[in-house]
């Protein structure tokens, strides 16, 4: 008896066989949020920095390079880093008034692997004074170049 003849039963009983279960998780898994606030914490400290010595470049660069891009305005949403470099660079022109920048109360959220939804508050100040603050939340996403801010509204306590 050739065993030929049982090949193609031979090929049918081996795809018909069961391969070992394999657990495998389909979902994304979510960042560690501590790992997280710190690594952010850090970026914008860096942001803080830049804005102190009048960086307008290193202070925007957290910003998505994009047209889709937000900036709440106080009225409406604005779209897109040339918008945003605008909004700033007044205050980065030389001779211009800018106070000193710290942020405090800062967390992140993931919303995934690659998103994180971030508040904190920024503190501008002079002479040891507070001169404004107020809280912001921002959406950001993890992007080959680091994480970017892809939309920002930032909002100014009562005076």
């Amino acid at each position: 008896m050739s065993l030929r003849r049982f090949a193609p039963l031979v090929a049918l009983l081996a795809a018909c066989h069961k391969a070992p279960a394999v657990s495998v998780d389909p979902s994304p898994k979510s960042l560690d949020p501590v790992r997280l606030t710190e690594v952010l914490a850090e970026q914008f400290t860096r942001s803080a920095d830049a804005w102190n010595r009048g960086d307008l470049d290193a202070f925007v660069g957290d910003y998505a390079a994009d047209s889709a891009t937000t900036f709440m305005d106080g009225r409406r949403p604005q779209h897109g880093l040339a918008w945003i470099r605008a909004h700033y660079a007044p205050l980065f022109q030389p001779g211009a008034k800018r106070d000193s920048l710290r942020f405090e109360e800062f967390t992140a959220r993931p919303l995934g692997t690659t998103w994180a939804l971030v508040t904190a508050r920024y503190i501008l100040y002079r002479n040891g004074a507070t001169t404004a603050s107020g809280p912001f939340t921002l959406v950001m996403e993890e992007r080959p170049e680091g994480w970017r801010i892809l939309h920002d509204h930032s909002s100014s306590d009562p005076r």
